[in-house]
């Protein structure tokens, strides 16, 4: 029995037993506790949480424990999964529990507090993308009782109260909750007698009944009953309430029955990069006012959300390499190419208007021009702030914009003076400034300084910027759309934030990504990697803020490379490729390990291994040139790179030098890459901090390094080479996700989606689940092994689908690029053993969108792209300029415009028609647009038995299934 001394403060002496009961499966060596607020339950330190015993009910493990409290005793409370030394593996999610005893209970009486674990999945309702816009409109109802609040008084001693308690986010106005059941107080099954539930604020509805012991066992279920008469029960089996009288005094029972067990809710959305959007008023790129068209047409078209690519300002070049939007120069701050000049003063001076209209004819093009967009942008509204400064800088909403902004805002606007005044982004070439402080930004903006003027234009913008988007965004909300934004997984190491945290970002490191579907030589992203040990020393407050401002204008993000939360691709800052590189972190091979396996010639193992004999079948005749110029023979036969040739920016820089002396015929590119490959032919890396420790290569066995080994040596090296990759992090990468993650997701209210692509460990999804993260499908890039095409009607509720995404080629490119593909997806997924058509005509495409919206995933998001190939007059423009990024590319011009404005497209009657057929068809659900009908019944959508695909002549019949494999899965409840 736990002492309450520590309670004696209470007024009341009176005590009663809070008991409490979950059911819960662990594994060996883990056991269950309950920690609150209060001292007694341990003051939120897990340590001093009470723990629980567990006891077998038929098919469940349930936990349970006592412990004496003081009556009238309130608390919060929330369970912990923990080992035998508490350590803590795993929590609820969702809010915090509340433990409340009734005024009237007795000394000594025993309260059941009976709860469900919290999955990540039941916290989701609660994120502003549900509970502010899905569910917005449909829930407007006041508290009518205290929550947790016991109101039924016993009168008799063999009566118990049950209080029973359910979450319901989804139900429409005028609508309430009862509760049907198998005893006399719950109706015995029949609707009229139900007990009525009252509503207790944040989607709870609760109710007290007096039950007798001959009652029980309880069987019930909840239910919603409208004002209109229509009634509907939830799904699943009956719910039971068994107490075992012999041995449990339960005079108040409190029943937490977690989430309402409906059909799960799913929606659908569209994606497209901010700057593709196309409208008849923007000037050369989209704008955010250009969202309030895009919400209309997501309505219209059956749409909950529209997804757009990372807004923030990227201006850290001044040229066209700024158009790659992941590479931050600020993670608070807005990029100006989306701003609408027009919308800058009600008092646009003629000529101001006419350059702004000749502009908009000149910059009106196929592509964006990103350097004209946005220089002719910054032009004009350097001449509107010149005339409206004053104004607007002494207006009582910049005051209250500046005051909530001041932390971020000053250092970006001192960054971008001291770019332009330095002519570089390069902050170590700034001198004085090299080094950031609080001092010297002071200096900077002070209103004294000659340079002010240019500060305050910058804070201008920006000011303007949060105007523009904060309007789209509650339009969105609003319309009932979610509006998605996305989380680069970096920041550009020239940036404000590595200027002003230099301490947060490991300078000398870049990120990227292993060979993988989108780059078999892996990916170079060139940002720095994180200081995640200095990053938790202020609980991640550097990410809180960043997601903090990002929640003032999206109910929901994409988490950018989520992987990179559980360990990140880490490569050398000289490095140019994504090859040769390391997970961070990750646990090394020790040179004693490697020695205890007969490993001993690391220098052997981690130098480039070039011979002769490579040279010469590479180079061919020009070998001994090129060894002149980049390599010394340390050994006969024997080479290695120069010092000053001997990293890939090295080489590269001296092949330049090569190159303008015309020393070789060969291209530069070829030549560079061959280069690289003899640098990258290494069977182990090095740690540049510790020369004991050592990380096998990727895809050690491709290397001439490896295969020239004994086979002792090989076999050793592949075993390690497996357990690196595959088996030795998985427990480390589980922790540190579960450290920084959360920090992430407890920052705002945000639905969060995590892009888990790539070469995932098998921790990853694991956790995603454990902390309610929806995760991504693409179905040409399976995440089941042994899958060529993902199977739209097996994915997780849990998950995005899409068809295509910005990081590959559209569906339309995608079919008209790979006839091999092509012809297997006919084959296996459309069921079809004839030659596929060469194009993506409109009837293939309905039928991809179509397996997807009817997929069991939460969100079928689709871009924009994919959607306009329904129409064959949209399909003109040559497939493969619909592709908004080449990953395998550095430098890629992200440029891609939608050729069709978003006036044209509202008023596409039979675009709009086909794509709300396809949505509603599916049972997802959608916002009513303005000239739909009120009563719109949802119909499960029936594929014909005899569909077809008309291609010419031809008529090819399809599969029964859209993909042929039975749906049986049983998918979760939100």
């Amino acid at each position: 029995m736990v002492d309450f001394g520590v309670l004696a403060d209470k007024k009341s002496l009176k005590s009663a037993k809070a008991s409490f009961r979950i059911p819960y499966f662990t594994q060996w060596g883990q056991s269950l506790l309950v920690c609150g607020s209060e001292p007694v339950l341990g003051a939120w330190n897990v340590k001093k949480g009470v723990l629980l015993s567990p006891t077998h009910q038929g098919d469940e493990l349930i936990w349970g424990g006592t412990l004496t409290v003081p009556a009238g005793f309130d608390s919060e409370y929330s369970y912990y999964v923990v080992n035998d030394q508490r350590t803590v593996l795993r929590w609820e999610a969702g809010k915090k529990r509340r433990l409340v005893l009734p005024d009237e209970v007795q000394d000594g009486e025993v309260v059941e507090f009976h709860g469900l674990w919290q999955a990540g999945s039941d916290a989701l309702p609660f994120r502003s993308a549900f509970k502010n816009v899905i569910f917005g409109k449909c829930l407007s109802l006041n508290s009518e009782i205290t929550p947790g609040i016991i109101q039924n008084k016993l009168d008799g001693k063999d009566g118990i109260v049950v209080q029973f308690k359910i979450c319901c986010p989804n139900i429409e106005e005028e609508t309430t909750v009862y509760v049907i059941g198998s005893s006399l107080k719950l109706g015995r099954w029949k609707v009229q007698d139900s007990l009525k539930l009252n509503y207790a604020g944040d989607s709870l509805w609760q109710a007290d009944c007096i039950m007798q012991k001959d009652d029980f066992p309880i069987k019930y279920k909840y239910s919603k009953y409208s004002k209109a008469g229509d009634f509907s029960l939830e799904t699943g089996p009956n719910r039971e309430l068994f107490i075992d009288f012999s041995t449990n005094q339960a005079k108040y029972v409190v029943l937490s029955d977690g989430m309402m067990r409906e059909m799960p809710w799913r929606g659908a959305g569209v994606a497209i990069p901010m700057f593709s959007i196309r409208s008849e008023a923007d000037l050369g790129a989209g704008e955010f006012l250009d969202l309030k068209l895009l919400v209309d047409w997501a309505v219209n078209s059956g749409f909950h959300l529209v997804q757009l690519l990372p807004i923030n300002d990227t201006s850290v070049n001044m040229m066209w390499w700024d158009s790659y939007p992941y590479s931050s120069l600020s993670v608070c701050a807005l990029h100006p190419l989306y701003l609408r000049v027009q919308a800058l003063s009600q008092d646009i001076p003629k000529d101001i208007k006419q350059e702004i209209e000749m502009a908009r004819g000149q910059l009106n093009g196929k592509h964006v021009d990103y350097e004209a967009t946005l220089a002719k942008k910054l032009s004009i509204a350097k001449k509107m702030f010149s005339l409206e400064k004053d104004v607007i800088l002494n207006s009582s909403s910049f005051s209250k914009f500046f005051t909530e902004n001041e932390d971020w805002l000053k250092p970006y606007a001192a960054f971008c003076f001291l770019r332009d005044f330095f002519g570089t982004a390069d902050h170590s070439q700034w001198g004085l400034f090299s080094h950031f402080s609080t001092d010297k930004l002071e200096k900077l903006t002070s209103k004294d300084s000659f340079h002010y003027d240019i500060i305050c234009f910058h804070y201008y913008i920006q000011f303007h910027l949060h105007i523009q988007l904060l309007e789209a965004s509650e339009y969105a909300r609003r319309k009932g759309v979610v509006l998605k934004g996305d989380l680069p997984i970096g920041v550009d190491r020239n940036s404000v934030d590595t200027w002003v945290y230099p301490s947060l970002f490991r300078m000398n490191t870049s990120t990227g990504a292993p060979p993988d579907y989108f780059d078999k030589n892996g990916q170079n992203w060139g940002f720095p990697t994180y200081n995640w040990e200095e990053m938790s020393k202020d609980n991640y407050a550097w990410w809180r803020a960043r997601l903090t401002q990002m929640g003032k204008y999206f109910t929901a993000y994409r988490i950018d490379h989520i992987l990179g939360f559980f360990r990140i691709w880490e490569l050398p800052d000289h490095a140019m490729t994504g090859l040769v590189g390391k997970f961070r972190p990750s646990i090394p091979l020790s040179q004693e390990e490697l020695e205890k396996e007969g490993i001993w010639d690391f220098d052997r193992l981690s130098r480039p291994y070039i011979l002769q004999e490579n040279l010469k079948e590479i180079f061919g005749p020009s070998w001994s040139v090129v060894a002149a110029n980049f390599m010394n023979e340390y050994q006969k036969n024997f080479y290695e790179f120069k010092e000053d040739c001997n990293t890939e920016r090295k080489i590269a820089s001296a092949l330049k030098l090569c190159m303008e002396k015309s020393l070789f015929s060969e291209d530069e590119v070829e030549l560079r890459r061959k280069l690289f490959d003899l640098m990258q032919n290494i069977a182990l890396i090095k740690d540049p901090e510790d020369p004991r420790k050592f990380y096998p290569r990727f895809n050690i066995e491709d290397t001439s390094s490896f295969k020239d080994l004994d086979e002792h040596s090989k076999n050793v090296l592949k075993r390690l080479y497996y357990d690196y990759y595959f088996h030795r992090q998985e427990n480390l990468w589980r922790e540190n996700a579960l450290k920084t993650l959360p920090a992430l997701l407890n920052s705002s209210d945000m639905l969060a989606c995590g892009e888990d692509l790539g070469l995932i460990p098998s921790c990853v999804h694991p956790v995603m689940q454990e902390l309610g993260l929806i995760g991504l499908r693409i179905q040409r890039m399976p995440s089941d092994a042994g899958l060529e095409f993902g199977i739209p009607s097996q994915y997780d509720y849990m998950t995005v689908c899409a068809p295509s995404c910005h990081d590959c080629s559209t569906l339309r490119a995608w079919w008209e690029e790979d006839e091999e593909r092509r012809c297997q997806f006919f084959k296996t997924m459309m069921g079809s053993e004839k030659l596929p058509p060469s194009q993506c005509v409109p009837e293939i495409v309905n039928f991809i969108l179509r397996q997807h919206v009817e997929s069991p995933s939460m969100w079928a998001i689709f871009p924009l792209q994919d959607l306009l190939a329904l129409r064959e007059e949209y399909t003109t423009r040559p497939a493969v300029e619909e592709t908004i990024n080449d990953p395998t590319n550095p430098r890629h011009y992200w440029r891609f415009r939608v050729h069709v404005t978003l006036e044209s497209l509202l008023k596409d009657k039979e675009l709009t028609k086909a794509i709300k057929d396809l949505v509603r068809g599916s049972g997802r659900s959608h916002p009513l647009s303005a000239e739909a009908e009120s009563n719109v019944t949802q119909q499960v959508h029936l594929v014909s038995d005899k569909q077809e695909i008309t291609v010419g002549q031809d008529k090819l019949p399809l599969a029964n299934k859209l993909n042929g494999v039975p749906e049986t899965k049983t998918i979760p409840v939100l």
